[in-house]
């Protein structure tokens, strides 16, 4: 999300860009939850066919895991932008910054409890919380904390999982929990499809959960951090090697250990390795080819309604939750546990085209998307 707003003279492309790719494999990933239970699934068993298979392998590796570390550091690296503008400006920072995050926290618990389970922004604003009180720190030290922060609790749990693996490789099935979710999404009312979210929000927003959770979302933000600080968005023509460099390399090794799964057995252990270890690096290669096509002039006019999507970010979010649920819930069109992968994935892509026309509508009237106008006018 884009906490600060910004003139469209200060905007960078690249960075719209980034926003706007990450929302659309967000959804992808996200329609999987939209329309059916997949929490307490096993996604390798569940989603059976060739046809079903074969999306999900092109999911699974290309697009889970990957696309929310790129909008997490992409957050970091929005909220570093305000701290150096504010700082250039001789503006107090920490005061608007917490005042932001709190509207957010708010925007996330209606979207959390009213609309959708699988909020992202309650996350983001607690994490935003602690990187403003990390943000003076120098670049170096936001990232290799980050890195610490990120990689020793994985590691010993990784450690533990592969332990799990071999006393059972089975992914556990919530069958109780499937057929509530059916029930309450399907044919529900809305009291009943609010106690099923809540109950789907608090499994998924444990104790233990959370502590994962900020193990994993905080170094997001604070590498990018540490990247707006080095303004490496900014320099991609004068860092182009080191761009090239990440547009190959980490998406290359992302994609091999995001294949273990199929390649090797698809239990906890490997699933996990590919997420939180594969997942990072594959985002990492998406923002170096972004980084590098937006350095072309026809590239960025071609792109340019993925980049207006992404300038609206908390609106396309939210209405993707909005537009998601009307057509799977009780209250709209109930075709929960309805519809197979392949019909979920081109709703979402149909949800997707629809907010790209009206992100390019929108901004022929007006310089700021509605929710982010509204974000402006409560925090000013």
């Amino acid at each position: 999300m884009n906490l600060q707003p910004v003139s469209i003279q200060e905007r960078v492309t690249a960075i719209d860009l980034m926003r706007g790719f990450s929302l659309f494999g967000i959804l992808i990933v996200n329609m999987l939850a939209f329309h059916s239970p997949f929490f307490y699934i096993d996604p390798y068993k569940w989603f059976n066919g060739a046809m079903n298979e074969g999306i999900y392998f092109v999911i699974d590796i290309f697009i889970q895991g990957s696309f929310y570390p790129l909008f997490a550091m992409l957050f970091g690296y929005g909220l570093a932008m305000q701290y150096m503008r504010a700082e250039a400006n001789g503006r107090p920072f920490m005061p608007l910054a917490s005042k932001r995050l709190v509207i957010l926290l708010l925007f996330g618990m209606i979207h959390a409890f009213l609309i959708w389970y699988g909020d992202i922004l309650i996350t983001y604003a607690i994490m935003g919380f602690l990187l403003i009180g990390m943000i003076r720190l120098p670049s170096s030290w936001l990232v290799g904390f980050g890195a610490i922060i990120y990689t020793v609790p994985h590691v010993l749990l990784l450690g533990i999982l592969f332990l799990a693996v071999a006393a059972d490789p089975n992914i556990y099935v919530g069958y109780m929990e499937i057929e509530s979710s059916i029930q309450a999404y399907q044919s529900g009312s809305f009291a009943e499809i609010f106690s099923q979210r809540l109950a789907d929000w608090s499994y998924s927003n444990n104790l233990v959960g959370f502590v994962i959770l900020i193990a994993t979302i905080l170094p997001f933000l604070m590498v990018g951090a540490a990247a707006a600080k080095w303004r490496l968005i900014e320099r991609t023509q004068e860092k182009r090697k080191l761009w090239l460099f990440l547009a190959i390399v980490p998406l290359l090794i992302g994609l091999a250990l995001k294949s273990l799964p199929f390649l090797l057995e698809p239990n906890y252990a490997f699933v996990y390795l590919q997420d939180i270890f594969g997942g990072p690096l594959v985002a990492i290669g998406y923002a170096a080819i972004i980084a590098l096509l937006a350095q072309n002039n026809a590239m960025q006019k071609l792109l340019s309604p993925v980049a207006k999507v992404g300038r609206m970010s908390l609106t396309t979010y939210i209405t993707q939750s909005i537009f998601a649920t009307l057509i799977f819930y009780s209250y709209g069109l109930g075709l929960y546990g309805q519809v197979d992968l392949l019909t979920g994935t081109l709703i979402a892509i149909g949800i997707f085209v629809i907010q790209l026309i009206f992100a390019e509508l929108w901004f022929e009237k007006f310089s700021r998307g509605p929710l982010e106008s509204v974000w402006r006018k409560w925090t000013y």
